[in-house]
């Protein structure tokens, strides 16, 4: 029996195929992949905006108010840490000083950040389309930031 590999695509709006595809991991995180198809379903990531882009670092999204504090009204989501590395591509849940209060915020990691390694949820990676991650506009906020225009998960 093989295992359905589940995906998470963020249309970018970024000219002609601007999809990122990422490899949802619920073998890493099953709580936070379970939140974010379930967030992508209801249309909540559609339209919100990249709201913190550090190059060499990360582009962090997810929050519907476009400003780093908001999330869903869905509970927040127990930390799922585990010792995936946060490398480039890696995709890992943004949350407080916390641990348990990642809700809907995320972010994908344009190089190695290692330092964050068993302190954020890894619960994907992109297998496609880092270029249009790369294309982000950079900023915190960025002037005209980039966003997503539809989340699907398949």
């Amino acid at each position: 029996m093989s295992e359905q590999t589940l995906t998470f695509t963020l249309d970018t709006g970024n000219g002609e195929g601007g999809d990122v595809v990422i490899k949802l991991r619920p073998d890493l995180a099953p709580g936070h992949v379970e939140r974010i198809t379930e967030l992508a379903k209801e249309g909540f990531y559609d339209g919100v905006v990249f709201h913190r882009v550090i190059p060499g670092f990360m582009a962090q999204g997810g929050d519907p108010t476009g400003t780093g504090m908001g999330g869903s009204e869905k509970p927040d989501l127990k930390a799922e840490f585990n010792a995936e590395p946060h490398v480039r591509g890696v995709c890992s849940m943004a949350r407080s000083s916390f641990p348990d209060s990642a809700n809907s915020q995320f972010f994908i990691c344009f190089d190695d950040a290692r330092f964050l390694d068993n302190q954020y949820t890894v619960w994907g990676e992109v297998t496609e389309g880092m270029e249009h991650v790369d294309a982000l506009p950079k900023g915190e906020p960025p002037r005209a930031p980039g966003k997503i225009v539809k989340a699907t998960v398949s």
